[in-house]
């Protein structure tokens, strides 16, 4: 569910750094998707230790229940829910532990994006395979069967494929020239209900790769996907958003875009978009400078701030007379406690980051996905305690879940105490002025609680 222009930041490591990584998980496991070996929910950070060998991470993932990992060698490692296949092993088991999907030796892999029931897979080579639910043509394969337990091979009409995105049941892909196809037809029924009369682009409908229109003059670089929206980021640092917009995510007044629009530019401070990264419902934002700012779903806390909104506002009226979002939310704001950002990633609706070396969380927290050790919403931007002794690499999110990729400190000399390094000062003052509503708020049941979202980080898992 992220996107960025820039899509390697890190810098190279060392074999010491390689020796001293750990991962750890967090988050919901009901489907065994934090790869600790059982699918008990995980509140704070758990070490998987027998996954912690030589060898470079360069990607980790999630979806509804399933978790990846992509080495820097293109091996693709899973586990999780797999009753549709979505783990490409070949069969429908759950599988408790990261598992190498052996099918795919000698086919270096770029990319993995998972969706809620299907993954989407990204060759070095520019080529895009699937597996998983095809219940709503998400494979990208319009006449195949409703399920594929193997990756197969989608054809994105002879381009070279440079970034993928998967949703709820819809996928997306950008190629080396430019242009963006999507396919699946989750966005079909929203589409239709809020725009009656009007006739839906091919690609809200098609079950195979169809090129969206209306970004003809712009060359995108990445793309990205939520539950029921699409967006795509150009080489020029625009962000072109499309689909429902019914929590304020497309940052406009209109209840669906049926075609990409795109997001003005003093919406970021004039500043051209460098990275994107999508929930379900909310978006976050990082411009050239580093500064991050979200919009969309707030009800959990998953933009990282407190709404406000103007008296006197009054929605544009739809023709489907439904409501639109309120502008307090709709309107992309920073978040200076998250500027420079080096990592950011978001689940269904929460999210990591890392900020000066240490990992923060927020939003949505019902099965302990931001590490805190409770299952009360967190709703501004907080270091992971757990993890303050190391350094954040590589975050991922699954749609209730948690994955860190982390960096052991060196061994203290002996009778020498652990340095632990300290907060943001602005993290840690925004988290000081909102722990009375922290206290007084019930944390809320989210919609999705029937579903478990996957993070590996350290890698260091937790349930969502």
């Amino acid at each position: 569910m992220a996107c960025s222009a820039s899509m390697e930041s890190l810098q190279p490591r060392t074999a010491v750094e390689e020796i001293t990584r750990c991962r750890s998980q967090y988050g919901a496991n009901s489907y065994g998707q934090l790869g600790l070996g059982h699918k008990e929910d995980v509140l704070l950070p758990q070490q998987l230790s027998e996954f912690c060998k030589p060898g470079c991470v360069k990607r980790i993932t999630g979806g509804g229940g399933h978790s990846a990992i992509v080495t820097d060698q293109g091996s693709l490692f899973v586990c999780g829910l797999n009753k549709d296949g979505q783990l490409g092993l070949g069969h429908t088991e759950d599988v408790l532990y990261f598992t190498l999907c052996k099918s795919l030796l000698g086919c270096p892999i770029q990319q993995v994006a998972c969706g809620w029931d299907f993954t989407i897979i990204l060759t070095k080579n520019g080529q895009v395979l699937s597996c998983g639910s095809n219940s709503f043509g998400q494979l990208g394969v319009p006449h195949g069967p409703r399920r594929c337990v193997v990756p197969q091979a989608i054809e994105v009409q002879r381009e070279k494929v440079v970034s993928i995105a998967a949703g709820l049941r819809h996928a997306l892909a950008a190629t080396a020239s430019g242009l963006v196809f999507q396919w699946g037809t989750g966005l079909a029924s929203s589409g239709r209900r809020l725009c009656p009369g009007q006739t839906l682009p091919l690609f809200l409908t098609a079950k195979e790769p169809s090129k969206v229109t209306g970004l003809e003059n712009s060359q995108a670089v990445c793309v990205l996907a939520g539950s029921g929206h699409s967006a795509s980021l150009t080489d020029a640092g625009e962000l072109y958003v499309w689909g429902s917009n019914k929590q304020g995510q497309l940052a406009s007044r209109a209840a669906f875009l049926p075609l990409p629009q795109k997001i003005e530019a003093h919406r970021f401070q004039n500043e051209k978009v460098a990275a994107v990264w999508s929930g379900w419902t909310h978006l976050v934002a990082q411009t050239e400078t580093g500064k991050v700012f979200t919009w969309g779903r707030a009800d959990y806390g998953q933009l990282g701030r407190t709404l406000e909104s103007p008296e006197g506002w009054k929605p544009k009226k739809q023709a489907s007379s439904l409501p639109c979002s309120r502008p307090a939310r709709s309107v992309p704001s920073s978040l200076p406690c998250l500027t420079g950002a080096t990592e950011v990633s978001c689940g269904s609706e929460h999210n990591l980051a890392v900020v000066g070396g240490t990992c923060y969380s927020w939003g949505w927290n019902e099965h302990g996905m931001c590490g805190d050790g409770t299952e009360a919403n967190v709703w501004t931007p907080k270091p992971v305690q757990a993890l303050r002794s190391s350094s954040g690499l590589r975050l991922g999110c699954g749609a209730g879940h948690s994955l860190a990729l982390c960096q052991l400190p060196p061994l203290p000399a002996l009778g020498q105490r652990p340095r632990v390094p300290d907060p943001s000062p602005e993290a840690t003052k925004e988290a000081g002025s909102q722990e009375a509503m922290d206290e007084e708020r019930n944390p809320e049941t989210s919609p999705q609680s029937q579903s478990d979202r996957l993070r590996n980080g350290g890698l260091v898992t937790e349930t969502l």
